[in-house]
């Protein structure tokens, strides 16, 4: 038998433990919620910036992705802007953001293969090894500037 002593020491455990669960359970709604705000936010601009490409006659080009092994690119049926002179991201008319990286085997390189468009960040790159970060704003601009070629 547990003595009173041990069952008040389980019982603060299970209490801490509860509360552990609820704190980190509510810093994943809101970084949920963070994210949500921050694509709604990146989309408006990428909306915004599609309509200044197209009254500046900037016309949308077929867009390809790269295969995350091997050299080359695949067919991904889209068109669009591309944001980065590698052409690793681009924006379709739609205000949806793609990057642009697929499985590409065989059958993709044959057929093509379109990615899923990935939530809309307000600031491009952040985390990346390459330290080529920019704010998805700026990056329009530039891309209104200078738009890359398909």
């Amino acid at each position: 038998m547990n003595s009173q002593g041990e069952q008040r020491e389980q019982g603060e455990q299970e209490e801490w433990s509860r509360h552990r669960r609820e704190a980190v359970e509510a810093k994943e709604r809101a970084l949920k919620a963070a994210r949500q705000d921050e694509h709604e936010r990146a989309t408006a601009l990428i909306r915004e910036a599609v309509a200044g490409f197209l009254e500046a006659g900037i016309a949308p080009v077929p867009l390809r992705a790269r295969p995350y092994r091997g050299r080359g690119s695949v067919r991904t049926g889209l068109e669009g802007w591309y944001l980065k002179q590698d052409r690793s991201l681009a924006v379709d008319a739609e205000g949806r953001f793609y990057v642009l990286r697929v499985e590409g085997g065989l059958l993709s390189r044959l057929r093509g293969e379109a990615p899923d468009p990935s939530p809309a960040p307000l600031v491009v790159g952040r985390g990346a090894r390459d330290g080529d970060t920019f704010g998805i704003e700026e990056l329009l601009r530039m891309r209104r500037r200078d738009p890359v070629p398909a």
